[in-house]
């Protein structure tokens, strides 16, 4: 086996019962922004029929008969406990790659490609962060990814190596629209030619694969015959827009309340433009009133291109007050904003103006010390007047959990 692939079992609902051991058993689900639909679930929440993305008061009757626990997302816990699994995995093993927050693939050394290793590092990551996980082996990427399939729905150990003796049985089971890198449209495409399953997809004709779904699926099919094409990514790729946008949890009618929001979603997105030491030359903002039912709606969008591509959020604060201006219209009322940066690249490579000054030292110094309190203190004890104290354009969260890793005043408490 070559590669591994550690995903956590329903992250979310496993984060909340890290904490609330009570929990176990019983079945939880986890709400979107806003507290408006199913976005994760326990075993026992799927099998009282919770589908995922159901707005939640469809089911509020099945909550109260059933005594379903309830959480608003809780992304500071969620976030940091991804932390603690992916530190885990890497003390285990050199490579790896932190595929999302709740999955990671490993390239094994030739020692470390066996299922004991998997079940000790599984207990491993049990052990040391409460996190449940099922672990998928395989020689290449996608056949991990189809390995952890059947570790997470059918391995007893929650472990399950995919070899050349039963890789033909496996991949009978798995639907050619389950198999990573083939999306709904080249699945419709395979049906409509008889290939319904990846062992069909992976006996297809070379030629016939490439002509119909590309080079990208070609590579696909020689993932599923055990040939390496995708490998590890240890380092992301900086993102090439990074965009911030929430539903308000009230809905905002003046422009003020809306400003404030639009200034917090330019600082966060300053702070990630920071975190991949990259800068931004556009800057957009927009805004939306509901996108359906009775009453007038309205949306619109604005750009600036900035003189000097920049990461220091003043800067970017201006330019979306400035789009904000230009596009807000008094009489609506509006449920969502956003504000998004392209035209990314590396802060060392920012490219000047002739007849603009270039940005001061100070700046730099500036976001640097607000970025590492909030690092240290956690996200919001420094922020920027404009985005308000009271803040009632913030997403609702009355099912929140304490964020207990990441504040200390939420730290938990031992009963005496």
């Amino acid at each position: 086996m070559s590669f591994a692939l550690v995903d956590c079992n329903n992250f979310y609902v496993s984060c909340e019962r890290v904490f609330d051991p009570g929990l176990e058993g019983r079945p939880v689900v986890v709400l979107s922004n806003n507290d408006g639909c199913i976005i994760a679930r326990s075993n026992e929440a799927k099998a009282l029929g919770l589908p995922m993305g159901a707005p939640v008061f469809r089911y509020r009757r099945v909550i109260r008969q059933h005594g379903v626990a309830v959480f608003s997302s809780n992304y500071a816990l969620y976030g940091d406990m991804s932390q603690r699994v992916m530190s885990t995995l890497q003390a285990a093993v050199p490579e790896v790659e932190a595929y999302s927050i709740d999955e990671a693939f490993l390239h094994l050394a030739p020692a470390l490609r066996t299922p004991a290793f998997a079940r000790d590092l599984r207990e491993r990551v049990w052990r040391w962060t409460g996190i449940p996980t099922s672990i998928g082996l395989g020689p290449t990427k996608t056949l991990a990814k189809i390995a952890n399939r059947f570790a997470k729905r059918h391995a007893p150990h929650g472990v399950c190596c995919l070899t050349a003796r039963n890789a033909d049985a496996l991949l009978a089971r798995v639907p050619v629209e389950d198999v990573w890198g083939i999306g709904p449209r080249y699945a419709a495409r395979l049906q409509a030619h008889g290939l319904r399953t990846a062992r069909d997809l992976r006996d297809a004709d070379d030629r016939w694969i490439r002509q119909h779904l590309t080079v990208v699926g070609l590579r696909t099919v020689w993932e599923l015959r055990g040939r390496s094409c995708l490998p590890l990514e240890q380092v992301r790729p900086p993102r090439k827009a990074i965009l911030c946008s929430r539903s308000f949890g009230t809905p905002q009618r003046d422009l003020a309340g809306i400003r404030e929001a639009v200034t917090a979603f330019a600082a966060r997105v300053g702070e990630k433009l920071r975190r991949q030491g990259s800068v931004a030359a556009v800057v957009s903002v927009f805004l939306t009133t509901k996108d359906h039912g009775p009453g007038p709606s309205y949306s619109n969008r604005a750009t600036t291109t900035l003189s000097i591509p920049t990461s220091y959020t003043p800067d970017l604060i201006r330019a979306a007050h400035a789009g904000l201006e230009r596009i807000y219209r008094p009489g609506f009322v509006y449920r969502k904003a956003g504000v998004m940066v392209t035209g990314i690249q590396p802060a060392p490579d920012r490219q000047g103006d002739l007849f603009a000054a270039p940005p001061a030292p100070e700046q730099s110094a500036l976001m640097d010390t607000i970025d590492a309190i909030n690092r240290r203190w956690g996200r919001g004890t420094l922020c920027f007047g404009a985005s308000g104290l009271d803040r009632p354009w913030q997403m609702n969260q009355q099912r929140r959990s304490p964020r207990f890793t990441t504040r200390w005043n939420e730290l938990p408490v031992a009963g005496t």
